[in-house]
Formats: structure tokens, sequence, C-alpha cells
């Protein structure tokens, strides 16, 4: 175990560290035309994030112990191809969660 002042110190440094972190963003380049090329990077940055939040869910559930299961791998794979034709994240999403709960429910 740590003791309260370790665990203070790193509350704090961790706080200030993330606060320069945006701070480096927000305020030092806000009023800045950001170039072209970094605009594009930006672009796909919940692209490249967001399977990499669900990815582990998915393929090593802590409900499993983690093992994958068909119904979370059949829920990820309606997910994507209701995302592909319809071009909306909602439907996606309502599809995959729907998709999920039933197979959970029937298996």
């Amino acid at each position: 175990m740590i003791d309260r002042t370790q665990f203070w110190i790193v509350v704090v440094v961790l706080g200030v560290a993330t606060y320069l972190i945006r701070f480096s963003f927000l305020g030092l380049l806000g009023n800045r035309a950001l170039p072209g090329w970094l605009l594009r990077c930006l672009r796909y940055t919940a692209v490249a994030v967001l399977p990499a939040l669900v990815a582990p869910a998915v393929m090593w559930p802590t409900a499993t112990n983690g093992q994958p299961d068909a119904a979370r791998l059949l829920a990820a794979a309606v997910t994507v191809v209701v995302g592909l034709v319809t071009r909306q994240m909602m439907f996606a999403a309502v599809a995959g969660i729907g998709t999920l709960l039933g197979l959970q429910f029937l298996l």
C-alpha cells in the first residue's frame, strides 16, 4: 500500500500533467490555424480510438474470463455492417446493443 502523501503527490502530478497537455493545444494553439496535414490526421482520431476501446471488450471480455464468445463477436459484426450500410452511428450502436442483448437472452 502507498501512504496518503504518495497518493496525493501522484494525483497532483497527474492533474498538472493533464492540464499542461490540454493547455498545449487549447491555450497555445487555440487562436491559430492548424496546418492542413495536421487537420487531416486529426480527422481520423475518433476512427482510431473507438476500435481500440471496443476491441478488448469484444475479444477478451471479463464477463467470460477473457474468452471470446459468439454473442459479442456477432454483435460487433452486426454493428460494423449496419454502420457501413446506413452510415449512421446511432443505428449501428442500437443494432449492436440489440443483437448482443438478444443473443445473450437466447443463449
